[in-house]
């Protein structure tokens, strides 16, 4: 069978004609090009995306890691006010929060998907945060560690 015929409308032209097995083969490969194309692009698109969560990971646990020194500074300012460890502790908290990094509010009502009651005081405030004994965070709209909190708790009378 022959893919392709030559046409003669005159002698010094010739013209090619696509038979019908031509065509289909042309649009088969057209076809799997635009095929090829979408994949490509949809793993490009992947690939960025995984690069970004393991920057955003890598970030988090350095971040959970100074958390700890923040906590420890925190502990000396409440024994110490000096002047140095108190702009150390700013301009630590500055870096972290262009980095994303907000504190977990802890007042109010509890919420137990960003507080951790480690302590409940019967009385009457029911559900109501009476302290914060460890502040949490949330990194980039991401819990990163919750606020451990003093709750109020209401006992029933028997």
């Amino acid at each position: 069978m022959e893919a392709e015929e030559k046409v003669n409308d005159s002698p010094s032209a010739e013209k090619t004609v696509k038979t019908p097995a031509v065509e289909n083969k042309d649009e088969e490969y057209v076809e799997r090009l635009q095929r090829l194309q979408a994949e490509f692009e949809n793993f490009r698109k992947r690939t960025e995306k995984e690069k970004l969560e393991t920057s955003i990971n890598a970030n988090a646990n350095l971040i959970l890691q100074l958390l700890k020194v923040l906590d420890n500074f925190e502990l000396a300012l409440k024994h110490n006010k000096d002047k140095g460890v108190m702009m150390i502790y700013d301009e630590m908290n500055k870096i972290l929060e262009k980095q994303g990094l907000r504190v977990v509010e802890a007042k109010g009502v509890f919420n137990p998907k960003i507080h951790e009651a480690v302590v409940k005081v019967e009385g009457e405030k029911d559900g109501i945060i009476l302290e914060e004994i460890q502040k949490g965070y949330i990194l980039n709209n991401k819990l990163l560690r919750a606020s451990k909190v003093k709750m109020g708790k209401v006992t029933e009378k028997k």
